[in-house]
């Protein structure tokens, strides 16, 4: 397969498809000419990364499992040390998310939204003493 078709069958583009090469996570045979020849084995490889890439998996997770998938001596334990690992940065990411959120949500509710130029969303970015500070150097 070359990799336009390799490209629409795993669902990723050619540009990523390179750049996973680049950084040896797949390796497509060459032909005489250079071109990339990708193998079954190319397509479900990338059909993996994939998947675990959508599931927010860095790209050096993606190759500690990538080799774990090829270990037949492996023990699940180590894969599930990866992906629990994971998790609890996905749950990190999401309590701070709701943090923002709730600031955000907080800001919009005290804004006014009107003609007046007072804005209490603009005087939380600028830092309340900041702004504080520089409205009463004004003339």
């Amino acid at each position: 397969m070359n990799i336009g078709e390799v490209a629409q069958q795993s669902g990723l583009p050619a540009k990523t498809i390179r750049y996973y090469e680049e950084i040896g996570l797949i390796a497509p045979q060459r032909s005489e000419n250079g071109y990339r020849a990708f193998r079954a084995r190319d397509l479900h490889k990338l059909a993996f990364i994939g998947r675990a890439r959508a599931l927010g998996f860095t790209i050096e997770d993606c190759r500690t499992l990538l080799a774990l998938y090829h270990d037949d001596h492996r023990e699940s334990g180590q894969v599930k040390a990866i992906a629990e690992q994971h998790l609890v940065a996905i749950d990190d990411k999401i309590a701070q998310l709701r943090s923002m959120r709730a600031t955000l949500s907080h800001l919009v509710h005290c804004c006014a939204g009107d003609h007046r130029p007072d804005c209490p969303i603009l005087d939380d970015l600028a830092g309340a003493e900041m702004h504080r500070d520089t409205t009463q150097e004004r003339p």
